[in-house]
Order: C-alpha cells, then structure tokens, then sequence
C-alpha cells in the first residue's frame, strides 16, 4: 500500500502543479486586483479550481491505479478492465460527456494507465522518483511511456472538444492544460533521470 499511496500523491502533486500552472498562463488583469478584497476571490477562485481540477485528473488516474493493484493481487487483467469501463462510464455519463467514442478513448487511456501503474506497482523504492527511475530504467524508456499516456489523453481532450461544438473557450482551457503538462513531465523526466 506504501507504492500505492505514493503513485497517487504524486499524482495529486501533479494536477496542482498544472492547475496553478494553467492560472499563472491566463492571469487576471491588472485591474482585476484594484478592487479591494479581489486577492481574497482571486484566492479562492485558485482553491476551487485547484480541487475541481485535481478531481477530474485524479478519476481515471485512481481507476487505473486500483485496476492495477487488483491486478497483482491476482484478479485477472479483464476482470479488472471490466470493472473500469463501467466505472469510468458511469462517470462520463454523470459529467453529461458520454459518447461510445470517448468512452473508447477513455479506455485506451485507461489502458495505458494501468501499463504504467503496473510498473510503478512492481519496481522497488521508497519514492514516486525511485519507482520510476526503477520501473523505466533510463530516460527513452520512460520518455516512451509518457508519450503514450499524451497521446492517449490528447485524444481524450480532441473528443471533448468535438462534443461541446468547437467552443474556442474550451479549446483554449485544453490547450493551455495540455501545455502545462508537457512542461511538468518535462521536469519530472529531468528530476528522475537527470
């Protein structure tokens, strides 16, 4: 459960990091801050997108890193997958998202996910830095796996984009997310692999 608990606090670790990353990208303006007390909103206005952020984030990413768990605690992988799509389709469903096509890209993700999990879950160490650099070996090998899960997740965001009608408001949000991203793997490969 130790590994268990540092996959997912690194996880959380992560999704605020692009969270706070994505509000410095798009400040409010200046005059935003001339109004007395908006400091106070703009705090609060961090918080809450912090925690809806990380919720979002944190779903399919806890999904899988419970698929995963299950699984080397001897539940069979299909099982397990099965119990993830339900799961993961009650939750686009409840987001008012669903469609067959997310859902499926959604899976892909999930699937990529649970490789990744899976790894961490069988290396040995007692830091998220020390699982990965033992579950990957060297920088291609993780660099190889980040590349899938970004282009798993990229499809993932060209589908929501396509079910709310090219909004340019959400395009922007999904692409300044996705930069944000990028730049913390970035940092995380150097920190692991330096």
């Amino acid at each position: 459960m130790e590994k268990y608990n540092l996959i997912l606090s690194a996880e959380e670790q992560f999704a605020r990091e692009v969270t706070l990353g994505a509000i410095v990208a798009k400040p409010p303006s200046a005059f935003f801050y001339l109004i007395p007390g908006m400091f106070i909103i703009d705090y609060l206005r961090r918080g809450s997108a912090i925690r809806k952020y990380s919720k979002h984030f944190m779903f399919p990413r806890k999904l899988a890193v419970d698929a995963a768990l299950s699984i080397i605690q001897g539940e069979e992988e299909a099982s397990a997958r099965v119990h993830v799509e339900k799961d993961t389709q009650a939750w686009l469903s409840a987001l008012k998202l669903f469609s067959e096509d997310l859902l499926k890209d959604h899976m892909a993700l999930m699937d990529v996910l649970i490789e990744h999990y899976l790894a961490l879950l069988r290396a040995q160490g007692d830091s998220y830095y020390l699982l990965v650099d033992d579950a990957y070996q060297n920088r291609e090998n993780f660099q190889s796996i980040l590349q899938k899960i970004t282009e798993a997740e990229n499809k993932v965001d060209r589908q929501i984009i396509g079910l709310h009608g090219d909004n340019e408001r959400i395009k922007d949000k999904i692409v300044i997310e996705q930069q944000q991203i990028a730049k913390r793997r970035d940092k995380l490969i150097e920190a692991v692999f330096p």
